[in-house]
């Protein structure tokens, strides 16, 4: 997740069209494409966790899709953009908007102690924890966790562990030295076969694994 607060044209995307000047950029289950990007902008990467305590939205609203900054924070939201345009260098912007973040997250909630355990549990087995597992572990019944984790991080658990075996594999995939086969690399990751990644990587980022191996991402990961 991020924050993306453009000082010139805001950026355009594929499905969505024109991106908001000040805008929140959910989590993603599926590919889009950039088709423009011009001028200076602020981005602030975002995990859930600290998502869901500064936006006052439910995050699954958010999910495979860009809302307005406004929207999501209220408060003072329409003020910042004017204030960093009109700032006189990138120090001063970052003290604006350092406040600012700061000044939101006092207010927002914060996420529930078990989705917090379940959110770095996904993260530390690299998505490959049983979901029933993960909910005996926090003492929820399975569809109680799948509510929660839906609105305190935007996706369910499944949906989350999917994409951060996806993400793991991409981080493999793009480690210095020798490269290693699809296969192993679909093993390592905990996919059943070079099949089942090649159809993972083409479902959550439209390309093959060896293609998305030589892409220089922008922002590839939602960390702990």
């Amino acid at each position: 997740m991020k924050i993306d607060i453009s000082l010139g044209q805001p950026p355009e995307l594929a499905d969505s069209g024109a991106a908001p000047t000040a805008a929140v950029y959910g989590l993603r289950t599926r590919p889009t494409t950039l088709t423009r990007f011009d001028g200076p902008s602020i981005n602030v990467d975002l995990t859930p966790p600290g998502a869901y305590a500064l936006l006052a939205v439910p995050l699954w609203k958010v999910t495979d899709t860009v809302i307005d900054l406004v929207d999501a924070v209220g408060h003072g939201a329409d003020r910042i953009v004017p204030r960093l345009t009109e700032a006189t260098g990138w120090p001063e912007r970052m003290a604006l908007l350092d406040d600012a973040l700061t000044a939101w997250t006092e207010t927002g909630p914060r996420p529930a102690p078990q989705v917090l355990r379940a959110w770095y549990r996904l993260r530390h087995s690299h998505g490959r924890i049983p979901i029933e597992r993960l909910a005996a572990e926090v003492g929820w019944t399975r569809r109680h966790l799948l509510n929660q984790f839906r609105t305190q991080i935007g996706l369910t658990p499944k949906a989350a562990a999917r994409v951060i075996r996806f993400q793991h594999g991409l981080h493999l995939l793009r480690l210095p030295g020798p490269r290693r086969s699809l296969a192993d690399l679909a093993q390592a990751v905990g996919y059943s076969d070079q099949a089942h990644l090649t159809r993972e990587f083409g479902s959550l980022a439209d390309v093959t694994p060896a293609q998305l191996g030589t892409v220089v991402p922008i922002s590839s990961r939602f960390n702990a």
